[in-house]
């Protein structure tokens, strides 16, 4: 073999190890990326679960655990409940109504945000309509489930829930859902004055409603209480469960022990969940590529060995 053939055959071994060495290195940040996917979003589902805040839920047995609360962030005045759901979180409200779309409860900066009452509405809930908001999450974490609503069938089986604030719990009845755009005015209208703008109000919000509790009496003379989070139906959809609110409270249906067990777990782990959220190429880096990365370092393996060999051959043609 003269000079130029080992100097081309070299170059080609060169360039076969640098090409082996690049793939490697994307097939690595690949899986580093999918581990990464994981635990951020393990971090923000957690962040959001409602079980983080569990511990300084209003309870007569514990009436302290809510001045905690209120002590760390005194922008907390309310506690919202819908039974049936994962919707058991504190209640701000904030100078406007951008400052908790990423700050949490507790005051710290979250992507999650907070559920929060509109800047405009009374914090004693005595306007005839408020207006609370909270990000549509997956995982049934903020208000998430709010969509489910739309479901003839899930509407019907969960009726009720709590509203805690002034120091005590007031009831909710949900009557209806809707969906709207987020720019319409004629439904994003908190605090609205005059018996003929109520009744025209109501009537609207009846009017766009695609489920109704009929039998739930409604008027002018009852607080309302909208539950609104973005829709998956339009760019700008907003889906709203609307409830009245009373001064007679309803027990839980929904709760057991054996249900609160699991409530507890689910908040713990929540890894199966978290893959199903993961992006496909989050995916890919857990799933796929530490078989691919297994099979790359067999085929490095085998190319080093064939190397050896092949120079153990050279100098041998060498030699003779």
């Amino acid at each position: 073999m003269s000079v130029a053939e080992r100097i081309a055959v070299k170059a080609v071994r060169m360039t076969n190890e640098v090409v082996s060495m690049a793939v490697l290195i994307v097939i690595l940040l690949l899986l580093a990326y999918g581990c990464y996917a994981i635990w951020d979003l393990g971090k923000v589902y957690h962040a959001a679960d409602s079980m983080r805040y569990s511990t300084y839920k209003p309870a007569a047995d514990n009436p302290l655990s809510f001045q905690e609360l209120q002590a760390i962030n005194p922008e907390v005045f309310a506690w919202l409940t819908v039974y049936g759901t994962h919707i058991d979180y504190p209640v701000v409200q904030g100078k406007n109504n951008l400052k908790y779309i990423n700050t949490n409860a507790l005051g710290k900066y979250a992507l999650t945000g907070a559920i929060f009452l509109d800047t405009h509405n009374s914090l004693d809930f005595t306007d005839f309509n408020s207006i609370v908001y909270g990000h549509h999450m997956d995982k049934d974490t903020m208000f998430g489930e709010i969509s489910s609503f739309a479901d003839p069938a899930y509407f019907q089986a969960r009726e009720y829930g709590t509203l805690y604030f002034n120091g005590q719990d007031h009831g909710l009845v949900f009557f209806a859902f809707l969906n709207a755009d987020a720019y319409d005015t004629a439904v994003f209208r908190p605090g609205i004055r005059g018996q003929e703008q109520q009744q025209a109000y109501l009537d609207m919000l009846l009017g766009k409603a695609v489920n109704v509790r009929s039998e739930v009496s409604v008027g002018i003379g009852d607080r309302i209480v909208m539950l609104s989070t973005c829709s998956s139906a339009s760019t700008n959809g907003r889906a709203i469960l609307v409830g009245k609110l009373t001064d007679e409270t309803y027990g839980d249906p929904f709760y057991s022990t054996q249900t609160a067990k699991l409530s507890q777990l689910s908040g713990i782990d929540r890894l199966p969940e978290t893959w199903s959220g993961m992006s496909f190429v989050g995916k890919v880096g857990t799933l796929v590529l530490p078989f691919v990365l297994i099979v790359m370092a067999s085929i490095l393996a085998f190319e080093r060995r064939a190397y050896a060999r092949r120079r153990r051959e050279s100098k041998g043609q060498q030699r003779r």
